[in-house]
């Protein structure tokens, strides 16, 4: 996924964040860039749904696009709304009623639980954590031991990229003090192809396509390979589960129908998603759709599937980073729908 898709800040949640989604709402206001082509014609005997999605309108949605244009919602009983915004926010705002699901990780999720936002990811889209260490293909870095010592550019202390950093240090026995960390922004091709920095982090279906793409070669240590971490799924409300839960359940399953869509039909997904991406490039959209369909497959052949083991081995590395409280039951983060690839 495009990191500047993905803006969803690492820190905490803020009194400030919760305090500007309440006076979106009561004001009126809304982090929507829009409504989808045929959410205004709905009839009223659907159910009104909205999610909010990234930061602006991408392929990595596809299978939102698709499970809308193919009538897999409104099938579902559903009248769906995309909103787009920052990640935190969107959550903030959901949890305030805005929204009735979000698209975001795992992480962020147990950061919301840990400060008493109720939400709960009731599908996991992305299987595999989407961010990936980047060198040189001649560089002198074979193992991620090779970083102590050596420069790495990443966007900022915030977000996927940055916990995907810290898990890779992690795992390496060393800490941000070992290595020399540069916020350099979203400039990871141009700051690696000049030799500004050793290493970058990036989304591993974005720059190692974009410097491929340029020439450039390189090698990835892909975050997943080395510490289980969830990553983007729909979540919601513990009330909106309790209180809803078919609504819910048919929505998890429309959303998966149009996955399994995506996934056996890329070329056509890329197609129905220039009606939802303004000034959507078919041969990137294309290549970043096919480095993002492994990421979505489960190795339990079930999409959506949330991981027990995965959810608890990221929580254990959240708190060793201190950006989760130890002693915090977060059991209640997750649950698996019973949705099978027999009922999509």
């Amino acid at each position: 996924m495009h990191q500047r898709h993905r803006l969803s800040f690492l820190l905490p949640y803020s009194s400030l964040m919760i305090l500007l989604a309440l006076a979106l709402v009561a004001c009126g206001g809304s982090t929507s860039t829009g409504t989808t082509p045929s959410s205004t014609s709905a009839p009223s005997s659907l159910a009104k749904v909205s999610i909010g999605l990234g930061y602006i309108p991408d392929i990595q949605f596809a299978p939102f696009y698709v499970a809308q244009s193919k009538g897999y919602y409104r099938a579902a009983g559903l009248d769906v709304t995309f909103h787009h915004g920052i990640v935190n926010d969107l959550i903030g705002s959901m949890v305030l009623g805005h929204d009735n699901f979000v698209f975001a990780s795992g992480d962020e999720a147990l950061v919301a639980r840990s400060k008493g936002l109720k939400v709960i990811d009731v599908a996991t889209i992305f299987q595999k954590y989407p961010v990936s260490l980047i060198v040189p293909a001649n560089s002198p870095i074979h193992t991620l031991a090779d970083l102590k010592g050596h420069s790495i550019g990443e966007p900022g202390p915030f977000g996927s990229t940055y916990v995907g950093l810290l898990a890779l240090l992690y795992q390496a026995h060393l800490t941000p003090n070992d290595v020399h960390i540069q916020s350099i922004g979203f400039t990871q091709v141009a700051a690696l192809i000049g030799h500004h920095v050793d290493a970058v982090v990036g989304y591993s279906n974005n720059e190692p396509l974009q410097l491929k793409k340029q020439g450039f070669d390189v090698r990835t240590f892909a975050v997943s390979d080395y510490q289980p971490l969830i990553s983007n799924g729909i979540v919601t409300t513990e009330d909106t589960l309790h209180n809803q839960p078919q609504l819910v359940q048919n929505f998890v399953q429309a959303t998966l129908k149009g996955l399994k869509y995506v996934i056996g039909n890329p070329a056509d997904a890329v197609q129905i998603s220039k009606s939802y991406v303004p000034g959507l490039d078919s041969e990137r959209a294309s290549a970043v759709l096919q480095a993002t369909i492994p990421l979505w497959q489960s190795t339990k052949g079930q999409l959506g599937y949330n991981d027990s083991a995965t959810w608890q081995s990221m929580e254990q590395f959240l708190v060793t980073q201190n950006i989760i409280p130890s002693g915090e039951d977060f059991s209640k983060a997750y649950t698996n729908l019973n949705v099978s690839l027999a009922q999509v």
